[in-house]
């Protein structure tokens, strides 16, 4: 049920006609007074920076509506700001003296007391302290439907490159990987696979022309090698063979059996080709060319034409979520027989998924992207001062990340251990990074000691390296890191034009990196943001740029030499002892003083716990949760705790969610839009010529 706005206002009548004195008090003060005059300046304060469900400070009481909200949940939010009001004395409020720095605040002064904005937001905290509790909870109770927010609304999903690679592999028999060379994609939100990020521009839609033909041409090159003809042909025009083919493929490339009109026009298609060539297998050909070309392909729809969701649309749902990959033959029958609209046939098929290897790669996707191994994997870090760092290095950081997360899954462990775990899988070169005990062979478990120093995520070489530069460490990156991968808290960009380079170190002035990064502290413009981030870098500066444990920081200062013969500019070093105190401002009882502790901070934190929860459902619909959401993340978090932290339960739960199912109403139009754009843009003139006949 959604209230009209007049509805709201005579909610917040009736509240103001509680009593005369109450009314007389806030003359000043209407239904319209929050959203009109108060919400503003909060907004302009960039209050909801950090007081948002994806915020730094997402853990408080006190989170904005999502950006464009109505009038009617910016209302409810005005009235939920009571719980921030002291009713006994409404000038000691948290709400009033937060933003205006007279109580402690972590995000620093967002108003200026004395200000026209702290006399808005002292009226309405006066107003919110009159009322009575009874008449405020009625009116929230009046308004509260109101602030479930909007429904999302979910668009067809483009494949990601590793998706186009894996289907031709799976579809055509084909491993040379074409999507390598498609243009990059890009990170939104986290993930390459973010709905806000998959337009077709003109070059990417060139390129699946051009992997569409060598595709279909490598098919047929030496025969049907891979079997794509379920039949012996007896003529080139063979229309039973041709017939066969054609929704044999049909219904493997477009995870769904064609339909009639498109049967027709792949058949037409074959039979020009196969007489004007007098071959059946360049029927076939073009065919194949054709197919990699349509949307059907390119894009696994979340709803047929009804715009509800078919069988078929739930196995591919299945399919690109557990394998990364199209369905199976066995999948695409349980479709056919209706197996997979129950609650009970779609687990019994996730089971079925997750037993095979395919299942380890598609989640390898999904680490990969969410704890960014790229950045790892492409590091470059100064020779001369880190000989021992290499590209297989790199890679081998990256690989024992994997390893970590395998054993957690697939052994069905807490995987809250990823932030705690006492224990690794190492090469040998990284346990000599890392000075522990060798193992005897590749990416074996080793126990570290007990004075290892060291655990889990944030012990790793991947996150330790990735965020670093190629010389020094970076506590502000390692900072943005926790807050964003693993606690899903949004840092803005620094405003424009702000200077971020760091003083230089010199011989009257030697300061350690967090010394020199005092100076964003001092920046008001800079200092709300930084005292979130860079207090967590600051305990992990034992920790090198590669990811070696250190106990005091070498700078390199100027040494100047000065003499009548010899007259240069020499450099020395000098070591200074590092303090590795550090703290996530928002985090209760979150202090720690040695970078194991971190960990175990966050192994504990249910923001930590939900924030995996949010990782996956972002990854597995395409999108970033709003607040309709909510609900199914509380029950997607649920299962995940009460299974005892196995990841396996969390995509059980989500598989039985029924926004697995859900399909939205705009779905039918986007499709045909989409497919419009790519069948105008994407295939190319022999295809076209085949296809008219």
């Amino acid at each position: 049920m959604r209230f009209s706005t007049a509805r709201v206002f005579a909610a917040l009548s009736s509240l103001l006609m509680v009593s005369p004195a109450i009314r007389a008090q806030n003359a000043s003060i209407d239904a319209g007074f929050f959203p009109a005059k108060v919400f503003p300046a909060l907004e302009a304060a960039q209050c909801r920076s950090c007081h948002a469900h994806d915020g730094v400070a997402s853990a408080t009481r006190l989170q904005f509506p999502e950006k464009g909200a109505s009038l009617d949940r910016i209302q409810y939010f005005g009235l939920s700001l009571a719980a921030l009001v002291d009713r006994t004395d409404a000038s000691q409020s948290p709400l009033l003296n937060k933003p205006t720095l007279r109580a402690p605040h972590t995000g620093g002064e967002r108003i200026k007391p004395g200000s026209d904005e702290e006399k808005l937001l002292a009226a309405w905290v006066n107003y919110l302290a009159s009322i009575s509790e009874d008449a405020l909870a009625a009116a929230r109770s009046r308004l509260g439907e109101t602030a479930e927010g909007s429904e999302p609304k979910q668009l067809v999903r483009r494949l990601t490159h590793s998706q186009y690679d894996n289907t031709v592999r799976d579809l055509l028999g084909d491993y040379s990987r074409p999507a390598q060379r498609f243009p990059p994609e890009d990170y939104v939100d986290g993930f390459k696979n973010q709905l806000g990020a998959q337009g077709m521009p003109p070059l990417l839609v060139e390129t699946y022309s051009t992997a569409a033909e060598k595709l279909a041409m490598n098919a047929f090159r030496i025969g049907d090698v891979n079997g794509l003809i379920p039949c012996k042909p007896v003529s080139a025009a063979d229309e039973n063979c041709r017939d066969a083919f054609v929704k044999s493929f049909g219904l493997r490339a477009f995870r769904r059996p064609l339909r009639d009109r498109e049967f027709e026009r792949y058949a037409g298609a074959f039979t020009n080709q196969a007489r004007a060539s007098g071959e059946f297998l360049e029927g076939a050909r073009v065919v194949v060319e054709a197919m990699l070309q349509s949307p059907n392909f390119l894009f696994h729809l979340e709803a047929g034409p009804d715009g509800r969701s078919t069988d078929y649309d739930i196995a591919s749902r299945l399919s690109y979520l557990l394998w990364n990959t199209m369905p199976d033959q066995a999948l695409l029958e349980a479709a056919g027989r209706g197996e997979l609209r129950t609650v009970g046939g779609r687990v019994e098929a996730a089971r079925r998924l997750l037993d095979n290897p395919l299942a380890r790669q598609a989640l390898d996707q999904f680490f990969d992207e969410w704890l960014r191994l790229d950045r790892v994997v492409n590091a470059v870090k100064q020779r001369r001062q880190y000989p021992e760092f290499s590209p297989e290095l790199g890679a081998a950081m990256a690989e024992e990340t994997r390893r970590l997360l395998h054993h957690l899954v697939w052994q069905d462990r807490n995987f809250m251990e990823a932030f705690s775990a006492d224990y690794g899988f190492l090469t040998s070169e990284l346990a000599s990074l890392y000075r522990l005990p060798a193992p005897p062979g590749q990416f074996e478990l080793v126990n570290f000691p007990a004075d290892a120093r060291r655990a889990g995520l944030l012990g790793q070489g991947s996150f330790l390296a990735s965020t670093a530069g190629p010389t020094d460490t970076s506590p502000t990156a390692r900072g943005i890191f926790v807050r964003e991968q693993l606690l899903c808290q949004h840092v803005p960009p620094p405003p424009p034009g702000v200077n971020t380079t760091l003083p230089e170190p010199s011989e009257d002035r030697l300061q350690t990196r967090r010394q020199l990064m005092s100076a964003h502290v001092e920046n008001a413009s800079c200092a709300a943001c930084h005292r979130l981030m860079d207090p967590i870098g600051f305990g992990l500066e034992n920790y090198d740029a590669i990811g070696r444990w250190r106990d005091n920081e070498t700078i390199e200062i100027a040494a100047q030499r000065d003499d009548e013969d010899d007259r240069r500019r020499e450099t020395k070093k000098v070591d200074l002892p590092i303090e590795a105190q550090g703290e996530i401002a928002g985090l209760p009882d979150s202090l720690f003083t040695e970078p194991t502790q971190l960990g175990r901070v966050l192994s504990q934190s249910q923001v930590c716990q939900e924030c995996i929860v949010r990782q996956m459902f972002r990854y597995a619909y395409g999108r970033k949760e709003t607040a309709a959401d909510e609900e199914t993340i509380d029950e997607l978090f649920a299962a995940f705790r009460d299974s005892g932290f196995h990841f396996k339960d969390l995509l059980f739960a989500l598989v039985r969610s029924p926004e697995f199912l859900r399909a939205w109403d705009n779905m039918d139009r986007l499709a045909h839009s989409r497919s419009g754009e790519v069948a105008r843009a994407g295939a190319n003139k022999r295809t076209e010529r085949a296809l008219r006949g």
